[in-house]
């Protein structure tokens, strides 16, 4: 297997004197997806904004292709190729789709590049081209969470973070996102962590899994190991389907 492109080692971040993640270890490699699963205040968010340099850690290392990352400013790390849709989709409202899209690659210099970016999310979410004009905030939820991710998407990164895509939203709409996800990842090769509350669908998407419980990961495996197991299965699959 390559070098992880993404890993962590011993991290740990405080909020104020409260320490909400406790030495976690994780490692994602080149074209992989990977899901963090946890029930709420796991540290799953925490962990992610962490990555993208939205928190500080007070201890341990954060590495993106063999070299530290920790130390780098946010929106360094998104020139170096990290880019997060968050959880709760923080489009612009009073901004178009298009706007939205654009500010995806504040980062990049290449026209020629950002137009075709632009064009793949748009045959990705082809909702967003007819909605292109319209004011973010007047899409339904599903359509901001593909804005959310097009927007992360239109940073080209080599790791794209996903905080929770399917929050709040119907079966349906879940399926085509999660669909999406796929695609971009088999067709492009990126590399994608995914923290997700939806268990079973997180589990359908990705190559390996961690859990997390309390600040800490507690099991990690294959995907498809992890969905069998028992204790799995109680908390996070409702028991076996």
């Amino acid at each position: 297997m390559p070098e992880p492109i993404l890993e962590i080692r011993d991290l740990r971040v405080k909020y104020g004197n409260v320490e909400a993640l406790h030495g976690v270890d994780l490692a994602v490699h080149p074209g992989e997806i990977v899901t963090i699963l946890g029930a709420n205040g796991a540290g799953k968010s925490t962990t992610l904004r962490a990555i993208s340099g939205l928190l500080q850690p007070s201890a341990g290392e954060i590495r993106f292709e063999g070299r530290p990352a920790h130390t780098v400013p946010a929106h360094e790390r998104v020139r170096l190729g990290i880019a997060q849709s968050p959880e709760g989709r923080r489009v612009f409202g009073t901004l178009t789709v298009r706007e939205n899209l654009l500010l995806g690659a504040f980062t990049r210099k290449d026209k020629p590049g950002i137009a075709d970016s632009l064009a793949f999310v748009y045959r990705l979410f082809p909702v967003l081209q007819q909605r292109r004009d319209q004011l973010a905030g007047t899409l339904s939820g599903g359509e901001q969470q593909m804005l959310a991710i097009g927007r992360a998407l239109m940073a080209r990164p080599r790791v794209l973070l996903l905080d929770e895509p399917s929050l709040g939203l119907a079966p349906l709409l879940v399926k085509a996102i999660f669909h999406a996800i796929r695609e971009v990842n088999q067709t492009t090769g990126l590399t994608v962590l995914l923290v997700e509350q939806n268990a079973r669908a997180a589990l359908k998407l990705a190559h390996r899994g961690y859990v997390m419980e309390v600040g800490r990961i507690v099991l990690h495996d294959s995907a498809q190991a992890l969905a069998a197991d028992p204790k799995v299965q109680s908390a996070y699959l409702g028991g076996r389907k």
